[in-house]
């Protein structure tokens, strides 16, 4: 009897799909094949590319700019992306010291490869992004996932970060405003943080500030290395045009780091994608250094969209929020609607079983907690229409009006 050896590399047994993208095509599907769906899983904008970003990259491909670039990324790209920093965030930075990627999830996976050992550990606040502990996990490190509950407004402590590192730590991985709790740290609370790194030399940041822009209520955004410079020799900072801007299709993303690691992200470049699309990079020069006006705009679009959704969700009998103070995603409990029964009879024990239960009996697509770390959740995006909204939170009441209590 003859054996068969798979082709798939047996690391890969252990990572998961993004649930983020699975919702999306699940969504997706039921609509295809005539469901009326409302989805609030989409991790986008739901209004197009500005105008003047959108000719800046028409201009870039009727000019011929249609080649390889630099694997690093174009000179003026990373000019605006030093401008950028200087400017929005109070960082300097040289030329050897920034990479483009195609998006900004293309840089954090280049950095996992190009730093991990095999066993290597990366701290990861939960509830975290779906990709981080994958993308750990396929470069051979260990996630260290590190609760924070919402008794801490979803956010790391001091006294949990010290208790997580150990001699194996490599990386902690910062996320503000956060996706999928919205939870935006203080000057104070990243110092707080910081004072612990300083610590332990061998334990690196990578900061995620990719929805830096959209913050709320007096909320603002704070890079680490504003608060705490002395990290700056062992902080990758990561960003891109996709939120900010709505260019999630264009996929350019970049990183501001030591020359090194930033070397060591391009040499992965070269051998792998060889570069960013040459005219996406020519608009997102654009975006970075035209006017700022549709950036305003639509902050406080989400805002008012975010008050819609929270206030909708919140008086629905047995799901609770908060008004998060950033990004565009409402993590809300559904602690009340756990024990329930549909009209068939079926106890809903987790977080996904309500998910389904929503899918089946309201048409709502939304992301289960778990799949952010912490349950019982469900993430919804806000960056869809007041009337989806309105559409989907009624679908909601009605759904949660038929189940049973215990």
């Amino acid at each position: 009897m003859s054996s068969t050896t798979s082709i798939v590399a047996s690391r890969l047994g252990q990572v998961k799909p993004s649930a983020s993208i699975a919702a999306k095509a699940k969504a997706d599907a039921l609509r295809a094949a005539g469901r009326e769906i409302i989805d609030f899983t989409v991790g986008e904008p739901d209004f197009p590319t500005p105008a003047h970003i959108v000719e800046a990259g028409t201009k870039a491909l009727l000019q011929g700019q249609t080649r390889y670039t630099a694997s690093a990324g174009t000179l003026p790209l990373r000019n605006a992306i030093i401008g950028k920093l200087k400017r929005e965030n109070g960082l300097d930075y040289e030329l050897p010291e920034i990479v483009v990627g195609c998006g900004a999830k293309h840089i954090i996976f280049n950095a996992f490869t190009a730093s991990l050992n095999a066993g290597d550990e990366v701290v990861i606040p939960a509830p975290y992004w779906v990709s981080y502990p994958e993308m750990v996990l396929i470069n051979g490190g260990v996630p260290k996932i590190v609760d924070c509950p919402a008794t801490s407004g979803f956010k790391l402590t001091p006294a949990a970060l010290e208790r997580a590192i150990t001699p194996r730590t490599r990386w902690l991985v910062l996320n503000s405003p956060n996706n999928p709790t919205g939870a935006v740290y203080s000057k104070a609370e990243l110092r707080a943080l910081g004072e612990v790194l300083l610590k332990h030399p061998q334990v690196w940041v990578m900061t995620d500030e990719i929805y830096e822009h959209f913050a709320y209520n007096g909320a603002s955004h704070v890079c680490i290395l504003q608060t705490m410079p002395e990290l700056r020799g062992r902080t990758l900072v990561i960003n891109g045009v996709s939120k900010a801007y709505a260019m999630t299709g264009w996929r350019i993303g970049y990183g501001a780091g030591p020359a090194e690691l930033v070397k060591a992200i391009t040499l992965l470049i070269t051998q792998s994608t060889t570069c960013a699309t040459s005219a996406a990079q020519a608009a997102a020069v654009e975006a970075l250094n035209g006017p700022q006006d549709c950036v305003a705009e639509a902050a406080r679009l989400f805002e008012s969209r975010r008050d819609r959704l929270a206030t909708q969700l919140s008086a629905i009998d047995g799901i609770e929020c908060d008004l998060p103070l950033g990004a565009f995603y409402v993590f809300a409990s559904i602690a009340g609607l756990i024990g329930r029964s549909t009209p068939a009879g079926v106890r809903l024990k987790t977080d996904q079983d309500v998910a389904n239960y929503l899918i089946e009996h309201a048409g709502v697509v939304t992301i289960n907690g778990t799949s952010y770390g912490l349950s019982p959740y469900l993430r919804f995006s806000f960056a869809t229409a007041a009337a989806e909204i309105d559409r989907g939170c009624a679908a909601i009441a009605a759904a949660v009006d038929e189940l049973r209590k215990p």
